[in-house]
């Protein structure tokens, strides 16, 4: 029989975390400090146990993609099929559907987990691919000279501007179902990884541009490349690409085997300016959305 809790303490976090890494190895996954910071009442963690162990866990939470609810059952590969995944993800649609959610969803990456979401109602929105960049001798960019390169350790009070003059201008340039919606709060905590491995690109005192890397604790040689943007007054102009030279150039300095990054298949301008960068071609992730409540098959 299977049981759903909440997860609760420290231990429950780190139990949780032991799932997304089996489940998704090669992915981030959040520290505990990081998942406690994430905490608001229409988030909501679930652990799903069978015979006393942890075999499963669930996430609830407001979607960075406007009125969408993120519902992320996860099973071990070993304990599928045996009905987690459904009570897991009853729950998970009672508790968005308790917050006033209407649509929610996830992103799937293998063939099961496309038919399961399937088999809920859910649909095929949009794909990502994974794309990868191995590191090895990586010298900085030159200097530019219309703008300037600074990391956020430099001027930490540029990621709060960075938000205002890049990231809400290009969100809607992305290739989605929903309109991002990004709170100043999740940007100042959620979107930043190390100060010194994220940079700005400046025009005087005005950001214009932005990239860098999130690190992963568990996986030390390996990071995730975050957010990568251009103010459209300064595409064409070479900037995403220095700002991304800089960043492989800080991951060669720090010791990183290894960057990637997940870019919706309709941005062909960033899947291209990877390529040119050398990142090569990994997993496709497919984005699923459904109307809720779900007709959830027994």
């Amino acid at each position: 029989m299977v049981e759903i809790r909440q997860a609760r303490t420290d231990a429950d976090y780190e139990a949780w975390r032991e799932v997304r890494i089996a489940t998704l190895p090669y992915e981030r996954c959040p520290s505990v400090a990081e998942l406690r910071a994430m905490e608001t009442p229409e988030r909501l963690l679930l652990l799903a146990e069978v015979d006393g162990k942890i075999v499963g866990h669930g996430l609830a939470d407001r979607s960075s993609e406007s009125g969408r609810a993120v519902l992320a059952p996860r099973v071990r590969p070993e304990a599928r099929r045996q009905g987690v995944g459904s009570a897991v993800l009853r729950e998970l649609v009672d508790h968005a559907v308790a917050h006033g959610y209407k649509f929610g969803g996830c992103s799937v990456d293998d063939e099961g987990s496309f038919a399961f979401a399937r088999r809920f109602g859910f649909a095929e929105t949009g794909r990502q691919v994974e794309q990868l960049r191995a590191i090895g001798t990586e010298p900085r960019p030159p200097a530019p000279t219309a703008y300037r390169i600074v990391s956020v350790a430099e001027r930490p009070e540029l990621w709060a501007q960075a938000y205002h003059q890049v990231a809400l201008p290009t969100f809607p340039d992305m290739d989605l179902a929903w309109p991002m919606q990004v709170t100043a709060e999740e940007w100042a905590g959620e979107w930043i990884g190390d100060p010194a491995a994220m940079f700005l690109a400046l025009d005087g005192d005005e950001v214009i541009g932005l990239a860098g890397l999130i690190s992963d604790p568990d996986q030390p040689q390996r990071a995730e490349v975050g957010y990568t943007a251009v103010r459209r007054d300064w595409r064409g102009r070479g900037v995403a690409s220095t700002l991304k030279r800089m960043s492989v150039a800080w991951a060669a300095e720090n010791g990183l085997t290894e960057i990637y990054t997940w870019t919706q298949e309709g941005n062909a301008n960033m899947r291209k300016l990877n390529e040119h960068l050398g990142f090569r071609y990994g997993l496709t992730s497919i984005t699923v959305r459904g109307p809720l409540p779900l007709q959830l098959a027994e």
